[in-house]
């Protein structure tokens, strides 16, 4: 397969984590102005099978006339070979009827609610880099001696990005929207402009912070919003990551950072099961003081991460209990709109590491499945103490420099 050279959310940054997910039918009016058309109320996502392709345009229009709804988007999943119609239910019709008759009708492939997912985190030469005692304790001085990243494209899944911040100009080497209108706050989201810059803010500009992987490819993919430029939560849709997911697979990049979290979602799990499939390493933030990790992070090929030092929940995992990676995310100094910086916390953060982290060894090692690159990184995380009780011991703060040296086969470690 060919890899690309170079160059997946209500989004909150919450001390204590992600926030649950409201329900569908919770989601704001689509009166209010903060509201694109991509989370409007009473939407349901179709999918036709490619075999049909010839009849697309006419099944839409059939379902559209024969359940009495509205489309407001259509759109190919190239990746999966299907097309997805989203369509509106009226205020009379019932909601769970509706897809109940929808999924017995046989041009149907599938459907299901296009549902609300939230992120995670609440505030509170590079002269910050002594303040990034996350990154210290992963050892990303010594790690940074044998990799940085480059070459190895990022996708950052989420909201728009501050593409002219002093500490990720020129770190942003593409940039995509999914968001009805989100062009024009591109520049101004706070919790995508955040993630940035833990994972690829540059090194040895005299500016700042250094990102986890400071000459990584970042791709800012917004699927994401914010209510307002000031506000810190986000949301987003899973029409909106569905097309993110789906660009991501077909522009082959290497690692999709989705510090998001929501309800399980069948359609995004198709996508993100087609990118591993692709080799594309699928790093996912966890919902903490949820014994389910919250989704996608509770998918098994995905490598979910939460929060260094926090309590965890084991699950069972490919038939064996397990915990989450573990990383830094509590007062993390990273990258804000606009040219600025603040002390964040939240798994959000925790998973930027990792992504970050899943650079350098992909630069080293292009050849490393996701699976494997999971592994490399739960053996370079030592148990936090040694239990008699059978129970899974929690994972101890990945570190960087450990697991390069696992790639590399010689170097050691301070």
């Amino acid at each position: 397969m060919r890899r690309a050279a170079g160059v997946l959310l209500s989004v909150c940054f919450m001390m204590y984590g992600c926030a649950a997910v409201p329900p569908p039918t919770s989601v704001p009016s689509p009166a209010s102005p903060a509201v694109p058309k991509q989370l409007q109320e009473r939407q349901v996502l179709v999918t036709l099978a490619a075999a049909l392709q010839p009849q697309w345009a006419s099944i839409a229009g059939h379902l559209m006339d024969t359940y009495g709804l509205a489309q407001t988007g259509a759109f190919p999943l190239l990746s999966l070979g299907v097309q997805c119609i989203v369509l509106q239910i009226p205020p009379e019709r019932s909601i769970a009827e509706t897809l109940q008759r929808l999924a017995a009708d046989p041009r149907v492939e599938s459907v299901q609610h296009n549902q609300v997912f939230q992120g995670l985190t609440t505030t509170r030469n590079d002269p910050y880099a002594s303040l990034q005692h996350g990154a210290q304790a992963m050892q990303m001085d010594a790690a940074h001696r044998w990799a940085t990243g480059k070459g190895i494209a990022v996708a950052v899944v989420d909201t728009g990005v501050d593409t002219e911040h002093p500490d990720l100009r020129g770190r942003i080497v593409r940039t995509v929207n999914f968001v009805d209108g989100g062009e024009q706050t591109f520049a101004q989201d706070h919790h995508g402009t955040a993630v940035a810059g833990v994972i690829g803010a540059s090194a040895h500009n005299a500016t700042g912070i250094v990102g986890i992987a400071p000459e990584a490819d970042l791709v800012a993919v917004k699927a994401c919003w914010h209510p307002t430029p000031a506000a810190r939560e986000a949301s987003c849709s899973s029409w909106s990551l569905a097309k993110a997911l789906d660009y991501v697979i077909i522009q082959q990049l290497h690692v999709v950072n989705l510090s998001l979290t929501g309800p399980p979602d069948r359609l995004l799990a198709r996508l993100i099961h087609r990118a591993v499939a692709e080799r594309i390493v699928v790093i996912a933030a966890v919902r903490e003081a949820d014994q389910t990790w919250g989704f996608p992070a509770s998918m098994e090929p995905v490598i979910a991460v939460a929060v260094y030092g926090r309590p965890l929940l084991s699950r069972l995992v490919g038939g064996r209990q397990t915990t989450p990676l573990q990383a830094p995310g509590d007062e993390i100094v990273t990258t804000v709109p606009p040219d600025a910086y603040d002390f964040l916390s939240g798994s959000s953060l925790a998973a930027a590491h990792v992504s970050g982290l899943a650079a350098l060894l992909l630069e080293r090692d292009p050849t490393l499945t996701p699976a494997h690159l999971q592994t490399i990184l739960r053996t370079a995380s030592q148990p936090l103490s040694r239990s008699v009780s059978p129970a899974p011991a929690p994972m101890g703060l990945v570190n960087a420099c450990h697991a390069l040296a696992q790639v590399l086969a010689g170097p050691g470690c301070p």
